[in-house]
């Protein structure tokens, strides 16, 4: 059988697959949706209104979760290109659409981010003692470069790692809401992380107010600590952590299992 490059790009799939754009807009929107919220949230209103820790991760663990309840069935509401970097080298989506996913979703991120830019007084964003800048993520100070890209780098791991293990099929072992666990993953990892790089464990949460503010301090962190999380969290279930088909036995646990594509139902 030789090298068929239409069908291992998945520009076959995209071809056949008439309704592919529902999920690249559900991407987009979503991404949007999450850019929009979560980074409202960091707003300082001034008069004692400053956000806290609790209310932004909060406000991005829920929104991710109730994306992923809206539009999981569309695209898998993955809108994070980390998630679905970590889907790919699993093999759970084809190259091509995972570039168009990712592409959508930074577009969502530069919408939401304009969208929140255009709905905030002016004062608040020109006045530097408000410090306001659409949420947008960078290192603090006294940690180096490489310390936060280890903190995207494990956050995001996290996140990705909780993505695979709640959309395996095969599991027996625990029940319950998917996108809530999802939502509650990213919550964690942001009451850990804000003070640290502000937790972005999402390319396209930080492209979006970086593009709209002009502020690429250390973006790159925030590229490769995410992506190479996701990367690693995709190996490393897909190689190890996978669900076994056959039904565990009484009184005793089996690792287990899952099936083809089941990682892509839900994200973030």
């Amino acid at each position: 059988m030789g090298f068929n490059f239409a069908e291992m790009s998945g520009l076959t799939e995209l071809l056949k697959d008439r309704n592919v754009w529902k999920a690249f807009l559900a991407e987009f929107l979503g991404t949007l949706i999450l850019v929009l919220v979560g980074c409202g949230s960091c707003t300082n209103w001034g008069d004692g209104k400053g956000p806290s820790i609790v209310q932004i991760s909060l406000a991005f663990g829920i929104t991710v979760a109730t994306m992923a309840q809206a539009i999981g069935h569309i695209s898998g509401c993955h809108i994070n290109p980390a998630v679905s970097v970590g889907l790919l080298v699993a093999g759970q989506i084809k190259p091509i659409k995972a570039a168009l996913y990712i592409i959508f979703q930074l577009c969502g991120g530069i919408a939401g981010a304009a969208i929140l830019k255009s709905l905030l007084p002016e004062e608040l964003l020109t006045n530097s003692a408000y410090g306001n800048s659409l949420g947008m993520t960078v290192p603090n100070p006294k940690i180096g470069v490489a310390q936060a890209f280890g903190v995207e780098f494990m956050i995001t791991l996290v996140l990705v790692l909780t993505v695979f293990g709640v959309c395996d099929e095969f599991r027996k072992d625990v029940k319950g809401s998917a996108p809530l666990a999802i939502g509650l993953s990213i919550t964690a990892c942001h009451l850990a992380a804000i003070n640290f790089t502000g937790s972005s464990m999402n390319p396209a949460r930080t492209f979006g107010p970086a593009v709209i503010m002009n502020n690429w301090t250390e973006h790159w962190v925030y590229w490769m600590g995410p992506c190479a999380g996701g990367a690693v969290a995709g190996i490393l279930y897909h190689n190890a952590f996978r669900a076994a088909k056959k039904e565990p036995r009484t009184g005793e646990y089996e690792p287990c299992a899952k099936g083809e594509n089941k990682e892509e139902e839900a994200a973030v």
